[in-house]
């Protein structure tokens, strides 16, 4: 007999669709699974054989052959278990097939038939298609952001039981509404650093790279921290995307939606490559890039990150995708961050601007690990020094709060959005002239800074998109004038916040 039941795996952050063929003939007892399973896939035979039994199933001594359609591509994970039951269930006619039709099955089966949470449901159910998803009841509320029909059930007996029609559908678990989340760091809270405050609004509204550079404590984390909080809302189709890449990662539990609010990722200087950029052997899992897709990457202590990993960031940051390839398997992951560095100018922490400890060729090996290319595609770059001693002692006032930023934030992202992008960075070539046009004294000076090589091409491309989005927070439009092209410049100093030659 055969029988063959609807279901999905995951390959990166996307859902690919699987039918599992299961068939049962006299012969030599066996078990075989066959269509490129990986190890967890392939012992689902144990776990299998053991849920039916549990379930008051029978286990009958035949041949039994599992193939996963289709054969050139990789299964990964435990998530097939149910649908492999089932369609051996159906094969052996321990269940009426029909009952499994124009329905996907996606979950784990514990050795006493429970049903079990798999990573990546959001984006396992958009692979399914028509088909009505059916998978753990704890698994519902992150199925139903996306399939509204998702059924759920605890146990093989039971969803056996309410597929024929003998028991009702179990009613999902009320959701455990999460205590408040933290309040985000308000910007009213940073005394002085007006520069700085400029340039996280500028980056905020423009989507601009930022990097800062100052002595230990000059505030250069509580500043990056800030930054999300001045980000606008994620759109539905942003929402989307950074909800697929957390569930396809295994963060997407107790939701009560999709992620609205922009993530913020701050990975350890020793985290590993696959870590950072994402990938793996077989199982190609979303790194912190991708987590921090349609938010902030904050990179502290950024010298102190191996060269390597972080000239691995420069495709990325142009592309806003991370392509990772295997021998056998490929993904594309998404990769559209925010990038904010922060970093001493030296190891001692002192920099030119102080009793420095650092010899030369120590101060030359730290600022190595930031390569000319990297250092190009930060659009903002500022020297971070203390606030004044009577702002720390309360003496400075107040400044503006993160809701009156965003406020200017979002009017500039509408701004953006008209020209048809989501942020001005995003502008290329054409799209760039058209809503960034020249004045003569403006060309001429960028002229000017890309012959005596202080400026690349593509660092003029993004000055003169940090001069539009500069206008936009100013509320002009029209001809880019050179004396909103010269604040772009002096926010661009990167060799002046490492304290070299400009």
């Amino acid at each position: 007999m055969l029988a063959s039941v609807t279901s999905a795996t995951l390959l990166g952050v996307r859902g690919h669709l699987v039918t599992v063929e299961a068939h049962v003939s006299s012969g030599l007892p066996g078990f075989t699974i066959v269509g490129l399973p990986d190890a967890s896939c392939r012992e689902s035979r144990d776990r299998v054989r053991a849920a039916l039994l549990s379930s008051g199933h029978e286990w009958r001594q035949q041949r039994v052959t599992v193939n996963l359609a289709p054969t050139n591509l990789r299964k990964v994970g435990a998530g097939l278990d149910l649908a492999i039951a089932l369609a051996l269930l159906a094969a052996t006619e321990q269940i009426d097939a029909e009952v499994l039709r124009d329905r996907a099955f996606v979950a784990e089966l514990g050795l006493d038939g429970g049903l079990r949470h798999v990573v990546g449901m959001l984006p396992l159910c958009e692979a399914v298609g028509a088909a009505r998803p059916v998978v753990a009841i704890d698994d519902v509320a992150e199925a139903s952001l996306v399939r509204r029909d998702a059924q759920g059930a605890r146990t093989l007996r039971g969803l056996v039981a309410a597929l024929a029609g003998e028991e009702p559908w179990p009613d999902p678990p009320p959701r455990h509404r999460r205590l408040d989340a933290p309040a985000e760091p308000d910007l009213a809270d940073v005394q002085g650093q007006t520069v700085a405050r400029l340039a996280l609004e500028v980056a905020a509204a423009g989507g601009h790279h930022l990097l800062m550079v100052g002595p230990p404590g000059a505030g250069k984390t509580m500043l990056a921290e800030r930054l999300p909080g001045l980000l606008p809302d994620l759109d539905d189709a942003a929402a989307l995307e950074v909800s697929r890449v957390h569930s396809a990662a295994g963060a997407l539990q107790e939701v009560e939606g999709l992620v609205r609010r922009p993530p913020m990722r701050a990975p350890h200087h020793t985290a590993s490559m696959v870590a950072l950029v994402g990938g793996g052997s077989s199982v190609l899992r979303p790194g912190e890039i991708s987590l921090a897709s349609g938010g902030v990457l904050f990179l502290d202590e950024l010298g102190e990150f191996p060269a390597s990993h972080l000239d691995a960031l420069r495709q990325p940051l142009e592309s806003g995708v991370v392509r990772v390839a295997r021998a056998h398997v490929g993904a594309t992951l998404p990769a559209r961050f925010l990038l904010v560095g922060a970093t001493n100018p030296c190891p001692c922490g002192a920099g030119p601007l102080g009793p420095c400890r650092c010899s030369p060729a120590q101060v030359q090996r730290y600022l190595r690990r930031l390569s000319g290319p990297l250092l190009d595609r930060f659009d903002l770059g500022l020297w971070v020094d203390p606030p004044p001693a009577a702002d720390v002692l309360g003496a400075g006032s107040r400044g503006e709060s993160s809701a009156l930023v965003r406020g200017r934030v979002a009017r500039a992202r509408a701004k953006a959005n008209a020209r048809g992008v989501q942020a001005n960075r995003q502008l290329r070539g054409e799209l760039l002239e058209r809503a960034a046009p020249l004045s003569a004294q403006a060309l001429d000076l960028l002229r000017e800074r890309i012959a005596d090589g202080r400026l690349t091409m593509r660092g003029a491309q993004r000055v003169r998109a940090v001069t539009l989005t500069l206008m936009d927070l100013d509320g002009v439009d029209g001809v880019l004038e050179v004396d909103h092209v010269q604040v772009a410049l002096s926010l661009r100093s990167h060799g002046a916040a490492l304290g070299v030659a400009a």
